[in-house]
């Protein structure tokens, strides 16, 4: 029985074994290399072929990386946390972002949310020499904020600035950035609109936004957008996407605001607006009175700019009624019809300057003279 089992055994190995020859030798992929011959030519390196000189935009491409990308920076930021009953204090890494720098003096720009909630930051530039980085100025409202690095003015090199009031839907753009930590990665892609809003951190609306469809990521924020001829163009602040990656439709602030609030936070360190020292009724008070849309005054600082310009705010009789007031609709060129507008128009204008406040009064439109105030 033992004698016979074993036949059984040696069997059932020879046909493996004629099995796996079969295969071998019909596919050739389990042959040990010393057993099939193979022809000379097969065991050397295939001849490369020539491959001509790059194409035109493949050229620009290549051009616009090397000439910016040491312009740009990768951030990461931490959290200083102290350990339960004890004095130690440990970092926590908290994110990345990007940013690029803005003048030899080691000011750097980047988005307020890449350093929102950070303790402090530390900046990679692109030779990977990593900095200490200090916090110069934010502006949460455009989600834009300055750091600085104390490094010699040779190491650096400036972005070269552009101008976004020209743009054009269709024209070539840029991204450079730090996607999922990848630093100095390039994406490519067009102007895809113009003038989007988008909501900033403290859900205040920014305008004129730059749409793009160059591929923008986690990490990219605070990057440069370049147009063709390599200049910045707007800083990648936000995607939108279900899914948190890129889906082709990302914003970017234009390069125009950068370049108006960027010196005020670096000369200041906050960029604050002037006021007219006026107080606003909420959200539908106007309609609720079947009035139309502006801006309702229901408050005047005393001695304040729209006090000695002669605002008159809505009010309430002693018997209960309301007594209508001025309606806020326009500051110097700009129309206002929300508390955004009066924003975005006042931090076009500095403390002191003499302009016009536009307010509807019963069915009159008055233009009155005002001088603004120190925030």
């Amino acid at each position: 029985m033992k004698d016979g089992t074993s036949r059984g055994i040696s069997a059932v190995r020879q046909t493996r074994r004629d099995a796996l020859a079969a295969l071998v030798g019909t596919a050739g992929w389990l042959a040990a290399p010393h057993t099939i011959a193979q022809p000379a030519a097969s065991t050397r390196p295939r001849e490369v072929v020539p491959r001509g000189a790059l194409g035109e935009d493949e050229r620009r491409n290549v051009e616009v990386f090397r000439r910016v990308s040491p312009s740009v920076v990768h951030i990461n930021t931490v959290r200083f946390r102290r350990e339960l009953f004890s004095t130690r204090v440990t970092e926590v890494p908290r994110g990345s972002g990007t940013g690029f720098v803005w003048d030899r003096l080691g000011h750097l720009v980047t988005n307020y949310h890449v350093l929102a909630n950070a303790n402090a930051a530390r900046v990679t530039l692109a030779d990977q020499s990593v900095w200490e980085a200090r916090l110069v100025g934010w502006f949460p409202d455009r989600d834009l904020a300055v750091l600085r690095i104390d490094i010699p003015a040779e190491h650096l090199v400036p972005i070269p600035v552009g101008t976004s009031r020209d743009l054009k839907v269709g024209q070539r753009v840029y991204a450079i950035g730090n996607p999922f930590g990848l630093d100095q990665t390039m994406t490519t892609g067009i102007v895809s609109a113009l003038e989007r809003e988008i909501p900033a951190t403290n859900e205040r609306i920014i305008r004129g936004v730059i749409q793009t469809d160059a591929a923008i990521n986690p990490g990219n924020s605070g990057g440069p957008l370049l147009d063709s001829a390599g200049r910045l163009i707007g800083v990648n602040t936000a995607i939108y996407s279900p899914s948190g990656a890129s889906v082709g439709i990302g914003f970017a602030i234009p390069v125009d605001e950068v370049n108006r609030i960027v010196p005020r936070l670096i000369r200041d360190g906050r960029f604050e607006r002037p006021v007219i020292g006026i107080e606003t009724a909420p959200p539908g008070f106007l309609s609720a009175l079947g009035l139309e849309p502006g801006l309702a005054v229901v408050g005047v600082s005393e001695g304040g700019p729209a006090e000695q310009a002669g605002i008159r705010p809505f009010r309430r009789a002693p018997d209960g009624r309301v007594i209508l007031g001025d309606v806020v609709i326009g500051l110097g060129r700009r129309e206002v019809s929300s508390v955004d507008d009066l924003y975005d128009a006042l931090e076009r204008m500095e403390s002191g300057q003499l302009t016009t406040v536009r307010v509807r009064r019963g069915r009159e439109q008055l233009d009155l003279p005002i001088r603004l105030g120190a925030p």
